[in-house]
């Protein structure tokens, strides 16, 4: 790969001095829809991500180019205009990072060229507009010796999001590309951003993500009414008991006081979101314990929360799951973000990753009548300047 990246950059910028860099995409393993419910995310970087190749110009254009979108050739605006413009298509989302980092007080005084290249799948939800961010941050720091850390870029990251491009997301995403580290998930208290990285060395076992190719088409209107209906329980708890969110209580707790929510629907969605969130952390306590059998069982607890009582999976979703579930080799199997279509995740043994695809493939495609795409991804460091010396 490395050398068709270096003949890509030449054709397309006339130079050999690019120099290499990696941002990874990210997996969320457990805690899924409990981050606006104030408990915990267990997010991961993998190895499929985004690669740029970049170099300091003389002059103050910015000219980027993606191999992800070849039609659109060589996309061109100066440091002197960097509004936000829909023409500009995928690259707002690094141009929204160079004029934040000007903004916070960098001086980046000549433009840049930089080739990207993803092995995201577009619409898989595994966070390639963050991967982009972080890389795009990673190089400019590198390029003109910038005053930012990681958490610097993982801010103005989510400031891209939501203030350039207009998304109301959270900061898991950047922050698990930011901070990722090499056979390590990272707990994230989304109420207080303290965070641990526990070790998810899984042996011989593989983290294999199974995409529906479905567009999440409810997503995005099913998100606003579960956070509503998560904040209509919270608020009935509230008379009677001292909490500011869903993730402050344990289970014990809520099921003695679901009388209180009167309602049998938002009784199942709050219910999600406690139990999601123990979930979560009973899911660090068995990876440090090296217990991938308890680890996949929570996976599996996970789906069948997500859904019966949050209904946020779909029957394409569930289709992958449950033939997952089944096969020899799987300790565990789930949707994985925000439902309705994208991807789900099971932890199945390496040598019978092929024998897997195929089985489950062959169900989904009996069943839903197009195919699913199956990628195999170890946990990554974040993102980073790649070494010489360093494999891709």
């Amino acid at each position: 790969m490395k050398a068709k990246l270096q003949e890509l950059y030449k054709n397309r910028f006339n130079s050999e001095n690019g120099q290499f860099y990696f941002a990874p995409g990210r997996i969320n393993l457990i805690g899924e829809h409990t981050d606006y419910n104030g408990g915990h995310v267990f997010p991961a970087a993998i190895s499929i991500g985004t690669y740029g190749l970049a170099e300091k110009r003389t002059d103050r254009k910015i000219c980027l180019y993606s191999e992800n979108f070849p039609q659109l050739g060589v996309i061109e605006f100066s440091l002197d205009d960097l509004d936000y413009r829909k023409e500009d298509d995928w690259t707002n989302y690094p141009k929204g990072v160079i004029r934040y980092l000007i903004e916070d007080g960098a001086v980046i005084n000549h433009g840049v060229n930089i080739l990207f290249y993803g092995t995201i799948p577009n619409g898989a939800g595994l966070s390639s507009s963050a991967s982009i961010e972080l890389l795009t941050g990673v190089i400019l720091t590198d390029l003109f010796d910038l005053d930012a850390n990681t958490l610097d870029l993982i801010r103005i990251g989510k400031l891209v999001e939501n203030k350039f491009i207009g998304v109301n997301s959270g900061i898991m995403d950047q922050f698990a590309i930011g901070m990722g580290k090499k056979d390590h998930a990272i707990l994230l208290d989304t109420n207080t951003m303290f965070y641990e990285l526990v070790p998810a060395a899984f042996g011989e076992y593989a983290v294999v993500i199974m995409n529906t190719n479905k567009r999440r088409e409810l997503a995005d209107s099913k998100y606003n009414e579960r956070r509503a209906e998560c904040e209509e329980a919270l608020k009935r708890l509230q008379e009677a008991l001292d909490i500011d969110s869903l993730g402050e209580l344990d289970e014990e707790t809520f099921e003695a006081n679901t009388h209180l929510i009167k309602d049998e629907t938002l009784i199942r969605r709050a219910k999600h979101a406690v139990t999601e969130n123990q979930r979560t952390l009973k899911a660090r306590q068995a990876l440090k314990e090296n217990d991938l059998i308890t680890f996949g069982k929570l996976l599996n607890a996970s789906h069948y929360s997500l859904q019966f009582d949050y209904e946020v999976t779909g029957i394409e979703l569930d289709t992958l799951v449950e033939a997952a579930q089944k096969q020899p080799d799987v300790l565990g199997a789930r949707m994985t973000g925000a439902g309705f279509g994208g991807c789900s995740i099971a932890l199945v043994k390496e040598q019978s990753i092929p024998t897997f695809t195929q089985a489950v493939g062959t169900a989904y495609k009996d069943k839903i009548g197009y195919e699913a795409d199956f990628y195999t991804a170890h946990i990554s460091d974040g993102a980073r300047k790649l070494d010489i010396e360093e494999a891709f």
